[in-house]
């Protein structure tokens, strides 16, 4: 029985002290240490009223966020997300709309027809999606926020900036963050088919940009509920500058540069009427493409005097309605000291939750993050506190009920 023991204990050892083992264990406890520093509560950064309320219809705004342990800093988070995140199947309806230039834009519809908490269509209320820089209804983050919308009853509305919709370009116009009429274009078409439905408004990254542009033009117009952001590029000077970073720019802005030239490309023979084509298409930067295109087209002076009536910061004063606006500390499209924390605490009608870590639209978590996300629950929740408790948040941010007449 002795010697039993003495052979289980030297097998044990063995296997113990083998190198790849000692590694595995070095690793596994390096990571769960990493892990647990990285592990932090967001900061909310809002009125105290606003506070409470997302606190007691949001939960997850109180929730520690844990990354992906194996996913460290905002440019791996974003890679990742983008490599492995994985995609909901989403039926659309697609309509296209005329502009008042003589152009078109192309609406993705998820109606919603089987909705039992709003089963009459003229009522359901909708969510009207604004996706990035050179996205569409096809990206994942839309089709994530479309699946949690859908389960809560939601009509869906995906606004698809002219250009990356599948549809032709029949006028030399695309689309910036500074010019908000083919929104308020949409806006007013999605409230002439429903008038009597609420409409929230989420925009991601440029999408964010347009969408808080739009509402502090709009104001007490704006037809929407509230508004809800995903790292949303605050200053865009300062994130130009963040994106030309060596490594930034070899990652991120040489891959959106690339897809806003083949763009341009495809619309070529329309679009050479009003710019030098083979000039713009050799930008290599978003800065350079902002230049030689996107200021050209909407007659600016200079890509610098875009940048600053593209950027929504300071415009957040002149917003009315519930906004809450998430963005990670590490994301490198969207630089930190370029956050308007002192703005937003001035404002009773705007929340903007920081994360220490989750990148540019990513903030996974857990092990294996191809699912649902942090920023897909917060969206999934702040939805759903906007349409079932519009009194509330409304009384939240010191805004006024309006009366029936």
């Amino acid at each position: 029985m002795l010697l039993s023991h003495l052979e289980l204990w030297r097998t044990y050892w063995k296997c113990v002290s083998r190198p790849y083992t000692v590694l595995i264990c070095s690793l596994t406890a390096a990571l769960y240490y990493l892990w647990g520093r990285k592990s932090q509560t967001p900061a909310l950064v809002c009125s105290e009223a606003f506070s409470v309320f997302l606190h007691k219809r949001c939960p997850v705004v109180a929730e520690c966020f844990s990354p992906t342990p194996w996913c460290w800093g905002g440019r791996l988070q974003t890679l990742v997300c983008a490599l492995i995140k994985s995609r909901p199947p989403v039926t659309y309806r697609n309509e296209l709309i005329r502009t008042v230039d003589g152009g078109q834009i192309s609406l993705d519809w998820v109606d919603n027809q089987a909705s039992a908490a709003y089963p009459e269509s003229s009522t359901r209320p909708t969510v009207l999606i604004l996706p990035g820089l050179t996205g569409n209804s096809q990206q994942s983050y839309v089709l994530h926020a479309i699946s949690q919308a859908s389960r809560h009853g939601y009509r869906c509305v995906v606004f698809n900036n002219r250009g990356f919709g599948g549809e032709e370009l029949l006028t030399p116009v695309t689309y910036c963050a500074a010019n908000t009429s083919d929104l308020e274009r949409v806006v007013h078409h999605v409230k002439g088919l429903y008038p009597h439905a609420p409409v929230l408004g989420a925009g991601v990254s440029l999408g964010g940009m347009l969408l808080l542009n739009y509402l502090a033009r709009k104001r007490t117009e704006s037809g929407m509920v509230a508004g809800f952001t995903i790292s949303v590029p605050w200053d865009a000077q300062k994130s130009s500058a963040s994106m030309e970073e060596p490594l930034n720019w070899l990652l991120f802005n040489k891959y959106l540069t690339s897809g806003l030239c083949r763009a341009v490309n495809r619309h070529r023979k329309i679009l050479e009427k009003v710019v030098d084509v083979d000039y713009v298409l050799k930008a290599r930067t978003i800065r350079e493409f902002d230049e030689r295109f996107t200021s050209l087209l909407f007659g600016y002076k200079s890509c610098t005097d875009y940048y600053h009536d593209a950027s929504p910061g300071k415009k957040l004063p002149n917003t009315a309605v519930p906004i809450l606006c998430l963005n990670a500390a590490d994301d490198p499209f969207s630089p930190q000291h370029a956050f308007p924390l002192t703005i937003v605490q001035s404002l009773p009608n705007v929340a903007l939750l920081l994360t220490a870590h989750g990148g540019h639209i990513a903030f996974l978590q857990g092990l294996f993050p191809r699912g649902e996300s942090y920023m897909e629950r917060l969206f999934g929740q702040f939805v759903q506190a906007v349409f079932e408790h519009p009194g509330d948040i409304k009384k939240a941010c010191g805004i006024k009920e309006e009366r029936m007449s």
